[in-house]
């Protein structure tokens, strides 16, 4: 509870917040002048911007429409003239005009939004003024294909999700099209947060990192990748059959997470002991295998997976989604949990992540039981994919350990799944 009445608090918090912004945007100005050829400040003055946000305020406070917008026409034509003049002067920065802009609408949002709203508008602004060179490093280091992957991520999240029902697939029992794409939702951003770490934070990730960061979005691809790099550089053999095992340790805690992130906890409670032991398992045989090869120079790797968010991709995933869940329903009616044993090992030897998901999802003639068991199954019978890549594509006897250690997980998940 404020001790000041809401007018006054309001009017105080609004003045005070338009007098740091006012310093800020002055600073911001000072920094973008020249040393020996100084330029006349124009509009960006502490007391302009703190007098801007105070009118704002009292106009908003007289009567939210006819002087709240007259003010703002007349400010809008003020700034609209400033900036005339500061382009003839070469200072072309729409920066200033927007602050003011924004100085003005403090006043109402301080009286009608949430205190947190206005708080993260204002570091906002201040980030945006005091943080112009780093910010300017930024865009020019960003590439624009990585703009047009995040609009396209916005794309999925925020304009196909809301669109789509909430009812039921036809003869899919439990499976919704809302339910299909967060289940694409969540696996594209889980795979973008494992490819923007790979291409950004770890841009030289060393062959270890690459089989950690590669499991984030894809075993089978880091598989691959690290395969054919143990063939082209021989000297990366070492450490390769390690990366293997640790990216396969990755699948089985991405899995976990994206099973619990869709809501089914009872499944992902199942689950927990046997993929969490062989996670625990995984990560002890690739640092043992790490630890072997420790006077191994560790080889820099800088490719990276494909990015996952191609709109392609996404609705490839959507359409596997429903036609697993289609073939299961048609599987378990037919021949119960043999059947979905069966169609588990099949699978495996594909993109598991799109069946797993519309197997939690759907309601199947089936127990739960029979259901887990799948999953071990679908992640067993894709480590023995990988062991064959991990061979095939390295043509090296250096990657039997890791194709071994494979083999054992597929085994251990094999009888855990059929015992």
């Amino acid at each position: 509870m404020s001790l000041l009445p809401p007018l006054l608090s309001g009017f105080l918090g609004t003045a005070g917040l338009g007098f740091i912004i006012g310093l800020e945007l002055h600073a911001y100005r000072r920094r973008g002048e020249s040393a020996l050829e100084p330029r006349a400040q124009g509009f960006g003055t502490t007391r302009t911007v703190t007098l801007i946000a105070v009118l704002g305020f009292v106009l908003w406070v007289i009567a939210p429409v006819t002087p709240f917008c007259v003010g703002l026409g007349v400010l809008g034509l003020a700034l609209l003239l400033d900036y005339h003049k500061r382009v003839n002067t070469g200072d072309a920065s729409l920066v200033p005009s927007v602050v003011g802009l924004i100085a003005y609408a403090l006043g109402p949002l301080m009286l009608t939004a949430p205190q947190a709203v206005v708080a993260a508008l204002v570091v906002l602004v201040l980030v945006a003024l005091g943080e112009q060179v780093q910010i300017r490093r930024f865009s020019d280091a960003f590439p624009a294909e990585e703009g047009v992957t995040l609009a396209k991520f916005l794309v999925l999240a925020g304009l196909v999700y809301p669109l789509l029902p909430v009812t039921q697939v036809p003869y899919l029992p439990g499976i919704t099209w809302a339910k299909i794409w967060l289940a694409v939702l969540v696996i594209s951003g889980i795979s973008y947060l494992g490819y923007l770490a790979h291409r950004y934070v770890f841009p030289r990730a060393g062959t270890l990192l690459t089989g950690v960061l590669g499991g984030l979005y894809s075993s089978t691809a880091a598989t691959v990748v690290l395969a054919r790099a143990a063939r082209a550089e021989p000297e990366s053999v070492a450490l390769a059959p390690a990366a293997v095992i640790l990216a396969t340790a990755m699948m089985y805690a991405r899995l976990l997470v994206l099973i619990t992130l869709l809501g089914h906890v009872d499944a992902a409670l199942a689950l927990a002991l046997p993929f969490g032991g062989l996670f625990v398992a995984s990560l002890a045989a690739g640092g043992a295998l790490a630890w072997r090869a420790r006077s191994a120079r560790a080889q820099s790797h800088t490719a990276t997976s494909a990015n996952p968010l191609d709109l392609p991709v996404a609705f490839l995933f959507a359409g596997l989604f429903v036609l697993f869940a289609g073939v299961t329903q048609f599987v378990t009616t037919r021949f119960g949990a043999a059947g979905l044993h069966v169609l588990s090992f099949a699978v495996g030897f594909s993109d598991i992540d799109p069946f797993i998901l519309s197997l939690l999802d759907g309601k199947f003639a089936v127990s739960a039981n029979a259901v887990t068991g799948a999953v071990l199954i679908a992640s067993a019978s894709n480590n023995i994919l990988k062991a064959a890549y991990a061979l095939v594509f390295s043509r090296s006897r250096a990657m039997l350990p890791a194709a071994i250690w494979l083999g054992l997980t597929a085994v251990v998940s094999f009888v855990i799944a059929l015992g």
